[in-house]
């Protein structure tokens, strides 16, 4: 997507700005990044000029690089710590490309381990990360509605409407819909 047609808040460039920053940060440079995360250098170096909107894939796969949730490089990008977070200003991100939408319940805190995420898959969609962005993260998954099949350790586990899966991430998983029914699901992260 080009840089005219980002999100009108604003959020693909203070994330493009973050990036950048975290790379800065470690000293590394465009083709050191894209060895450790898998994502070419001119992928990145578009990402970090904001001239494309990142993917939830291309997300997880930098996050990882860095040791971070997908959460914590968003409270990085959207500021402090509030106690309450009401809905309306709860910040949302999207891959519409392959229609994936995430809302951040509560933002992640310096001082605070949990967080949780309001999410939704369309039908037919299948996201998968290489690596968690940090070993043993805890994940609390609950499938409001729906169906999703979750890969954990190569483990599939078919999810229904109120079911939740518990687990933690050391390798690869992945998120995917039937093609008749997308999923909406609550995930807590500790």
């Amino acid at each position: 997507m080009e840089s005219s047609l980002l999100d009108e808040t604003g959020i693909d460039r203070r994330i493009a700005q973050r990036l950048r920053s975290l790379r800065a940060e470690r000293g590394w440079s465009l083709d050191e990044l894209a060895k450790r995360s898998g994502v070419s250098r001119a992928t990145l170096s578009r990402l970090e000029n904001a001239e494309v909107s990142p993917t939830a894939s291309v997300l997880g796969k930098l996050c990882a690089a860095y040791g971070l949730t997908m959460s914590r490089l968003m409270h990085m990008v959207e500021g402090e710590f509030a106690p309450v977070v009401r809905r309306d200003v709860q910040a949302t991100w999207s891959d519409p490309e392959i229609g994936f939408r995430r809302r951040s319940i509560s933002p992640p805190a310096q001082t605070l381990a949990g967080e949780a995420l309001e999410c939704e898959l369309d039908a037919d969609v299948r996201i998968s990360y290489d690596a968690p962005p940090r070993p043993g993260l805890e994940h609390h998954l609950l499938l409001v509605t729906g169906r999703l099949a979750v890969t954990v350790d190569g483990r599939t586990h078919e999810l229904g409407a109120g079911d939740c899966l518990r687990y933690q991430l050391f390798g690869p998983s992945a998120f995917a819909t039937p093609e008749e029914m997308g999923a909406k699901y609550l995930l807590f992260i500790v």
